[in-house]
């Protein structure tokens, strides 16, 4: 029972580092970069853990175990909250479609190339899911499901990371090479469509799309969030992926973890029964502390030797992913567009 409620005290030093990062996130200098408090938090957490951790392994034990289970289960549940129903009417079935065949052909190619790659495919499994879904809120949300190691989850997000933070820079100057200036709605309309289906983190999604136009920005951000929805029906999957048994994973029967359905509630809920712009707000910003702690908590153990033992695949993989989804992504994107505008 001590175990398990334990002191407030071991969540306060966690809880307060999150929302320094939150903070962090929001300077021009870092929100211009497209930087997320969830990627502040875990270089955060791998910094101190790699240090300070390393002297004093016993601090704040419980908190942190805490925080990588319950926190993180709320947090995804929570995110629900970030999208609607009639977002997904304005976009249409043109940003579902491509959502849908983007995080299927991205999860494939991750476990076929992690095989041929052959790497661990938990590892594979983590950063298929991060580079097909949403960045570090998807590596996050997989690792409970397919038990990956906290050095897993360090090394997935390391990669997101990487590539979606290019990616952010790269999608604006195909823009202006690709598009004319005087380029019409329906245009930039698939563009965001582009940008929102392919791009890894919501805050990448949101600055590459700004640094086109508005409108492209609006597209760009719902069509992230309805590919965000898709992470629950991923998650189901997920273990056979991972573990290469139809249906089962390890020789078990898979079962739903309670952080999916309730995602797909907290959708319905927001469609249906709006909260107050202020209380909505509210949830908002909870949902990001709590995922944020998860991060922080998940840095706190991963050690800088277990990603080095990782090897160069990952990245590769990562790599060969962001190429997909900025070319066949972009493919299958357009071709969403122009079949069922």
């Amino acid at each position: 029972m001590q175990a398990r409620f334990f002191g407030i005290g071991q969540l306060i030093p966690l809880l307060a580092v999150s929302v320094l990062c939150m903070m962090g996130s929001q300077s021009p200098a870092l929100s211009g970069w497209g930087i997320s408090p969830l990627t502040l938090a875990i270089v955060a957490g791998m910094l101190l853990g790699n240090t300070l951790m390393l002297r004093m392994p016993a601090l704040w034990p419980q908190g942190i175990a805490f925080s990588k289970t319950y926190l993180l289960r709320v947090g995804i549940m929570l995110y629900g909250f970030r999208l609607t129903l009639s977002q997904v009417a304005y976009v249409g079935w043109p940003a579902l479609l491509a959502d849908a065949a983007v995080v299927a052909g991205t999860m494939l190619l991750a476990v076929k190339l992690g095989k041929r790659f052959r790497l661990d495919a938990k590892t594979a499994a983590l950063v298929g899911a991060g580079s097909a879904v949403c960045g570090a809120a998807a590596v996050l949300a997989a690792q409970p499901v397919v038990k990956a190691q906290e050095r897993d989850v360090g090394v997935a997000v390391a990669t997101v990371v990487v590539f979606g933070t290019l990616a952010m820079f790269v999608y604006p100057l195909l823009a202006v090479s690709l598009l004319p200036a005087d380029a019409s709605a329906a245009a930039w309309f698939a563009w965001g469509i582009y940008t929102g289906s392919t791009v890894h983190e919501v805050a990448q999604v949101a600055a590459a799309g700004a640094a086109v136009n508005p409108a492209v920005a609006d597209v760009a951000v719902i069509t992230k969030m309805i590919r965000v929805m898709l992470l629950a029906p991923l998650l189901l999957v997920l273990p056979a992926l991972a573990g290469g048994q139809g249906g089962q994973a390890n020789g078990k029967r898979f079962a739903v973890p309670w952080f999916v359905p309730a995602f797909l509630a907290m959708v319905a809920l927001n469609s249906w029964f709006p909260l107050p712009p202020h209380i909505h707000q509210a949830v908002l910003t909870l949902d990001t502390l709590l995922l944020t702690t998860a991060m922080f908590a998940l840095g706190l153990t991963t050690r800088w030797q277990a990603v080095r033992a990782a090897g160069i695949k990952p990245l590769l993989l990562a790599g060969v992913l962001a190429v997909w989804l900025m070319i066949g992504g972009g493919a299958l994107s357009y071709a969403g567009y122009w079949l069922f505008k």
